[in-house]
């Protein structure tokens, strides 16, 4: 008998959630599933996007069991994967972490600087909740996060929950891979084989080659030094503003060590001038989501709810989810597969700090993933990242111990704060901002 999956969706009410639940669809022959559940704790947010989920769901799997809940009993019981997406405190948080550094000149994003660090101490709680749900109710279920900031979490829970069968992930890698792949006229990142060390949304790409062993380097690089990572002139498709300007601006990271292609989002660390310049303070990132994305998405959810019209159906696979699912099947059929995921450092690279949290390449199978080794790493990047790391670090102690002064540290350490007193500033006004969901801090 062919083992079919139960998988728990958390964040049911995600604009992402059908995207995972497309791909889920699309791939049960290699990946069978008999049963998807829908976790969220904000019900009305959840049912729109589940009622219309439960739509697709009877005209092309009729045969997979489906329910969606808030309780936790009922989400985390019987299931092999959960699947986890959590936004603590919604757009509305989002939107002050991005608008508070601002008025002080300083970069306001949601995972970098102090609107990171801001999101990090509300996601910890919950994120830790979840996975003693699942160990409660499901003790043998893999978590696969890629709820944000993803460096933040995976350093509370390797601290908090070292034993727990969760593995961190982020998709924004694979969405530049996939644009080197054009870049070199591959039909999908997959076809490529990439050496990449660093930190969540703070690595660099050491080596791409082909199937064959090429390099594929020298060519991403000619191409980035004239356009950037923007393809618009490859693929016709058009970016949200935000992200033409990240795309374009990868020309100067890439100058600040040609040795290497960086990762889009050390824009905000080594040109947070620049950012903020761009950057408007009335209307951030937030608002661009909450007018595309948000809208798009619960439009056609409450489309199909209306109409029952599966047939023209908009919501459509991306790479967001695809990542999710390939790693779920490398647990399940101990494929193999060659993943970045974020990891407890251990000596991968060998002049790093031994229990950072980094982003490297790995191999996945039954038992779980093994990093590959990276060796020696350059005193730049090495630099860099020992400043980062040591901010994330203080971010979860000040969690765990209610510290205020670990906070302040925190941020006045960040690369995108200008001085201490910047950074007692804006965490003042952070505090106030988060009440409802950061512990007192003394």
């Amino acid at each position: 008998m062919i083992k079919k999956f139960s998988i728990l969706i958390a964040g049911g009410g995600s604009t992402y959630t059908p995207e995972i639940l497309i791909l889920l669809l699309e791939s049960k022959k290699s990946f069978p599933i008999r049963k998807i559940k829908f976790y969220d704790n904000d019900e009305k947010r959840q049912e729109i996007i589940a009622r219309a989920c439960a739509l697709i769901l009877k005209e092309k799997a009729p045969e997979i069991d489906f329910t969606y809940t808030t309780d936790p009993r009922k989400a985390f019981s019987d299931v092999d994967f959960v699947m986890a997406h959590i936004r603590v405190g919604k757009y509305e948080m989002r939107d002050k972490d991005e608008k508070i550094p601002l008025k002080y000149g300083v970069v306001g994003q949601e995972t970098c600087g102090p609107g990171g660090i801001a999101y990090g101490m509300r996601s910890i709680g919950p994120i830790i909740e979840l996975i003693d749900y699942m160990e409660k109710y499901s003790p043998n279920a893999w978590m696969l996060n890629y709820s944000n900031p993803a460096s933040i979490v995976a350093e509370a829970v390797n601290r908090l929950r070292p034993n727990s069968k969760i593995i961190n992930i982020c998709d924004m890698p694979v969405g530049i891979e996939e644009k080197m792949a054009k870049i070199v006229g591959l039909n999908s990142r997959k076809d490529m084989t990439v050496r990449y060390f660093g930190l969540n949304h703070f690595g660099w790409w050491s080596d791409i080659r082909d199937k064959d062993g090429n390099d594929l380097m020298p060519k991403i690089k000619e191409y980035i030094k004239e356009y950037g990572l923007d393809t618009y002139k490859l693929d016709g498709k058009k970016e949200d503003e935000s992200w033409e300007n990240t795309y374009r601006k990868m020309k100067d990271v890439f100058d600040t060590d040609p040795n290497f292609i960086p990762n889009t989002y050390l824009k905000y660390y080594l040109y947070p001038d620049y950012v903020v310049h761009h950057s408007n303070p009335k209307y951030t990132r937030t608002d661009e989501v909450i007018e595309g994305r948000e809208k798009r998405v619960f439009d056609e959810a409450i489309r199909l709810i209306k109409t029952g019209d599966v047939a023209h159906c908009k919501f459509k696979a991306g790479n967001h989810a695809s990542f999710i699912i390939d790693l779920a099947r490398a647990l399940s059929y101990n494929t193999h597969e060659r993943m970045l995921l974020i990891v407890p450092n251990h000596g991968a690279i060998e002049n790093f700090s031994y229990d950072a949290m980094v982003e490297i390449p790995c191999i996945v199978g039954k038992t779980g993933y093994e990093p590959l080794s990276i060796g020696k790493i350059p005193i730049f990047e090495k630099g860099l990242m020992e400043q980062q790391v040591a901010v994330e670090k203080l971010v979860v102690d000040a969690w765990i111990e209610g510290s205020y002064q670990k906070l302040w540290q925190a941020i006045m350490m960040s690369k995108t704060v200008p001085s201490a007193s910047v950074a007692k500033d804006i965490l003042n006004e952070l505090i106030e901002a988060n009440k409802e969901y950061w512990p007192e801090l003394k």
